[in-house]
């Protein structure tokens, strides 16, 4: 049986055209759809949300795979595009992880990379539902992870 280790508690309202809010009011934000009339500096959108969880989350999973080979990383930086798309089926997500691991050789890089793909609960919680990109040290990976 899995422990929970944390559970995050929010509320939205209005959809995109509304607000989000943590239970502890640490996050208090405005929404809007991108490309309209209010989408003015100061309010965000989920995919901008979820971009920055994403970002994170894969942060520290690859900070932790590199520690467990200790492997020593100075100033990584994730960031993350999370493209919205509509077909004739709806609306869908795809995500481009940008990983920068300074000083850090190529073929390592992308090795650290897709370990921490394994890793991450956010890669995991996508894994066979969108596409996930990565370019790693501004090099497309060879192969999605």
């Amino acid at each position: 049986m899995a422990e929970i280790i944390y559970i995050a508690h929010a509320t939205a309202t209005g959809g995109r055209d509304g607000h989000v809010e943590t239970n502890d009011g640490a996050l208090k934000l405005i929404l809007a759809v991108p490309g309209t009339a209010a989408a003015k500096p100061g309010t965000t959108n989920p995919e901008q949300l979820f971009a920055c969880a994403y970002a994170a989350c894969f942060g520290s999973a690859l900070t932790f795979v590199a520690q467990r080979q200790k492997i020593k990383l100075t100033n990584p930086e994730v960031h993350a595009d999370i493209a919205l798309n509509k077909n004739s089926d709806g609306f869908f997500v795809g995500v481009t992880l940008q990983v920068d691991l300074p000083g850090i050789e190529n073929s390592l890089a992308e090795k650290l990379v897709h370990e921490a793909h394994q890793l991450c609960p956010y890669s995991k919680a996508t894994r066979g539902n969108i596409e996930v990109l990565f370019k790693v040290n501004d090099l497309s990976l060879s192969a999605a992870a």
